[in-house]
C-alpha cells in the first residue's frame, strides 16, 4: 500500500513563512526511484506544478512563481520530503498536494499521470 501524507498547512499572514512535510510509506518506495514534489490548487484553478526533488536529491525544479521563496529538500533516511515557504503572497493560498512519480517529465504535464498523490494540506496566506 503506498501512502503520502502531508502535514504542516496552516494559516499565516503575507511575508511570513511556512513549512509543509510529506511521508511517503510503502514498500515501493524501497524499490523504485520516484522523484516527489509538490502541486497546489486555489479555488476554482487547476492544480498546478510548484516543485519537485529526485529521489537522489541532485535535481529539483520550481515554478517560476515560487522561485526564489519556496525550497524543496528530502531526508532519504526518512523518506519524507518538505517544502520550506518563505515570503509567503496571497496568491500562495491553496491546497497542497504532494505527488510521487518514477518519471519526472510527468511533473512537467497532465496531473493526470502523476502515479500517487496525498490527501493535501491546505496553506492560507492572509494579507
Amino acid at each position: 500500500q503506498v501512502l503520502l501524507e502531508e502535514s504542516g498547512g496552516g494559516v499565516v499572514q503575507v511575508g511570513d513563512s511556512l513549512r509543509v512535510s510529506c511521508a511517503a510509506s510503502g514498500r515501493i518506495f524501497s524499490l523504485v526511484p520516484f522523484t516527489l514534489g509538490w502541486f497546489r490548487q486555489a479555488p476554482g484553478k487547476e492544480r498546478e506544478f510548484v516543485a519537485l526533488i529526485s529521489w537522489s536529491g541532485a535535481t529539483t525544479r520550481y515554478a517560476d512563481s515560487v522561485k526564489g521563496r519556496f525550497t524543496i529538500s528530502k531526508d532519504s533516511a526518512k523518506k519524507e520530503v518538505s517544502l520550506q515557504m518563505d515570503s509567503l503572497k496571497p496568491e500562495d493560498t491553496g491546497e497542497y498536494y504532494c505527488a510521487a512519480d518514477a518519471r519526472t517529465d510527468h511533473f512537467m504535464g497532465s496531473t493526470s499521470k502523476i502515479d500517487y498523490w496525498g490527501q493535501g494540506t491546505q496553506v492560507t496566506v492572509s494579507s
